[in-house]
């Protein structure tokens, strides 16, 4: 029987609801619970892989080539559960397909409503395949109180009430704010968060109340009274040196044996949370520290590169190492004199994007790591600009780039118009919506005996998560590896390049796919864990 939490946020957006939401699901794992997470958010875009990375953060893809919420990578990195299609779902995707179902009649000319057709759809979205998880846990996007949120509120009141309270539990994250003047934690809008959720139906079981210092008992007892909740049901969430204590925190102050004493199940056994200590036993003690240059164009907003720079820190806590990250806008390159920034790095990323605007920058960049032998990753746009600067200054091909910047006279890079994922062959076009239309997810990977990704796998044939409209060309093969630049991993067609490496260069590595999206804390990504040594022998000839 699978029980379903539901996770809410009030008072003010970014509080960490996703956090919250992989946190607690560690925390049941650590109990012995199978867990499924999901979000529902109140966009009306259908899915998050057309908005700007710089407004909404990173898009976040699944094996099953869904972009999804970054939120999705917390669970993943959190639970270790593979995130699917079915678990992100907006209020466009909601609409459309309610809009699809009443064109084809289904509702038998009934008029279309929010209640019950929308809330209906949400609804059954929420039910869809929880597998053999014991908990799904739901995070609902946005703040109690938005406009958007409220098909989502009423559909999980409805879902609560049909499945019962043994079944259905609510959890509500607050924000307690510390006002200086008056030396004290303020507890008034979280009562009227609650207040707000209350005017739709919902009366939290639980509520994370997050804050920058301790809340006195006096102030733990007010919110109980007003937000009719059980005292020990009042948790505090404070703020925490890694992302990775929050679950040994909310252990700490009695989530989980909320959580499964309002689902009438025993909690006197203590959680495994070995992994977490280990974790934060590395954390907190690194025997060193390297600096990576992030040279990108989203660095304005971080949560552009959220898997990236978690990643990263999962390569430093592989060698027990802090990573410290140098975040670069590429367009800075595009001028004279400024690749003084790189002088002392330790290790140079250039990852994924779209558009000209920048490109210049990160070819500088690539040509910087080249000459110099510093480690060098490049990610999907970052491999391909890579290939392009090696063409130009190596190869010799005069006018190579991108058929994404217009009409180069050497297409090093091209549109992508075939591909095959199984034994189906995929067809696009440059006509094609955007939305949706690229190589997405999981495909297949053969790698090059003896190259450098051969031995850091440690694997014939891999699997990784794509998202690219754009290709190397493997009509400049022969050029490129005359030049020194191997490319050592391919489609199961021997058409798509997919990992580039250097042959005269201590670690110079371009893959077309993200690697990042599958990387965890308590399981790094090999190709993370291998650039992170590279680095740490890098700062040791600095």
């Amino acid at each position: 029987m699978t029980r379903f939490i539901f996770i809410t946020g009030g008072v003010v957006s970014s509080l960490g609801k996703g956090l919250a939401s992989a946190s607690l699901g560690a925390l049941l794992q650590a109990r012995g619970y199978k867990v499924r997470l999901r979000k529902l958010d109140p966009y009306l875009n259908v899915d998050p892989g057309t908005m700007s990375p710089t407004q909404h953060g990173e898009v976040f893809v699944t094996d099953d080539g869904a972009e999804t919420d970054l939120d999705l990578g917390h669970y993943e990195r959190f639970t270790g559960v593979s995130a699917r299609q079915s678990d992100n779902v907006t209020t466009g995707r909601i609409y459309s397909t309610v809009i699809a179902r009443e064109r084809h009649g289904d509702y038998l000319g009934a008029t279309v409503q929010v209640i019950p057709h929308v809330t209906d759809a949400i609804k059954e979205f929420i039910a869809t395949d929880p597998g053999e998880a014991d908990f799904l846990l739901c995070e609902i996007g946005g703040t109690v109180g938005d406009i958007e949120s409220l098909p989502f509120l009423e559909a999980i009141r409805q879902f609560g009430n049909e499945v019962g309270p043994e079944r259905a539990m609510y959890v509500h994250l607050t924000l307690l704010p510390y006002i200086p003047t008056a030396g004290e934690l303020k507890t008034k809008p979280t009562q009227h968060s609650v207040k707000e959720l209350l005017s739709v139906g919902i009366q939290p079981d639980a509520l994370l109340c997050r804050a920058d210092r301790p809340i006195p008992p006096e102030e733990r007892r007010k919110i109980a009274l007003f937000c009719n909740i059980r005292r020990d049901a009042v948790i505090q969430a404070l703020d925490v040196d890694s992302i990775y204590q929050v679950p040994i925190s909310y252990h700490a102050e009695g989530l989980d044996g909320v959580v499964l004493r309002h689902f009438g199940l025993d909690d006197s056994k203590e959680p495994d949370l070995s992994r977490w200590t280990g974790i934060m036993e590395r954390v907190r003690k690194p025997e060193g520290e390297v600096r990576i240059a992030v040279v990108g164009k989203y660095t304005a907003l971080l949560d552009s590169y959220k898997s990236l720079s978690e990643a990263l820190a999962h390569g430093g806590i592989a060698n027990n190492v802090k990573v410290s990250l140098d975040w670069i806008s590429s367009e800075i390159f595009e001028g004279e004199g400024t690749l003084e920034l790189l002088e002392n790095v330790h290790g140079i990323l250039v990852p994924g994007g779209f558009g000209e605007r920048g490109a210049e920058g990160k070819i500088a960049a690539a040509r910087f790591a080249r000459e110099k032998k510093v480690p060098y990753l490049g990610i999907c746009f970052g491999m391909q600009m890579a290939v392009i600067e090696v063409a130009r200054n190596v190869a010799g091909i005069q006018g190579a780039g991108s058929t994404e910047f217009g009409r180069p006279k050497e297409p090093i890079v091209g549109l992508m118009t075939e591909w095959l994922r199984g034994n189906e062959r995929e067809v696009r076009s440059s006509a094609d919506n955007l939305g949706g239309t690229m190589r997405l997810g999981a495909y297949e990977c053969h790698l090059k005996p003896g190259s450098r990704v051969r031995d850091i796998y440690g694997a014939d044939v891999i699997f990784e998560r794509h998202r690219h409209r754009y290709e190397v060309n493997i009509n400049y093969r022969d050029a490129l590896e005359s030049s020194g630049m191997t490319i050592c991993g391919l489609s199961p067609d021997q058409r798509l390049p997919e990992i580039v490496e250097l042959e005269d260069h201590p670690w110079f590595i371009g893959v077309q796919f993200h690697p990042e999206l599958k990387s965890k804390p308590f399981d790094p990504h090999p190709l993370f864990s291998s650039f992170i040594e590279a680095a740490v022998t890098q700062s040791r000839l600095v």
